[in-house]
C-alpha cells in the first residue's frame, strides 16, 4: 500500500486537529499516525489505498471548524510495520 507524510501549516495546535485527522483516517481505513511537531506544524503519516489517502488530504485540507489550514505540504514515505491502525502520537 502508498504510504504518505503530510505537513500542515496554519492554527493547527490546541484547535482539536490530532483528533480531527485521527477521526478521518479511522473512517477511511487507514493506518499511521499524527502528532505536533514543535515549530507549530501538525505532522500526519498514513497508508492505504489511493482513493482513501486522496481523501484524506482533503480532509487535512479543510480542517475542524476551530483551525485554519494555510497549506500542505505532501509527499509519499515508508511507515513502520508495526503500525495497525491510526493514532495520535504525543
Amino acid at each position: 500500500m502508498k504510504a504518505i507524510r503530510v505537513l500542515v501549516r496554519g492554527l493547527v495546535q490546541g484547535v482539536g486537529y490530532r483528533y480531527f485527522a485521527e477521526r478521518a483516517a479511522r473512517h477511511l481505513g487507514l493506518v499511521g499516525y499524527v502528532r505536533n511537531l514543535a515549530d507549530g506544524r501538525v505532522e500526519a503519516v498514513a497508508s492505504g489505498s489511493d482513493e482513501a489517502l486522496d481523501a484524506f488530504v482533503t480532509q487535512l485540507r479543510q480542517g475542524p471548524a476551530d483551525g485554519r489550514v494555510a497549506g500542505l505540504e505532501v509527499s509519499t514515505t515508508t511507515i513502520e510495520e508495526t503500525v495497525s491502525r491510526f493514532e495520535i502520537r504525543h
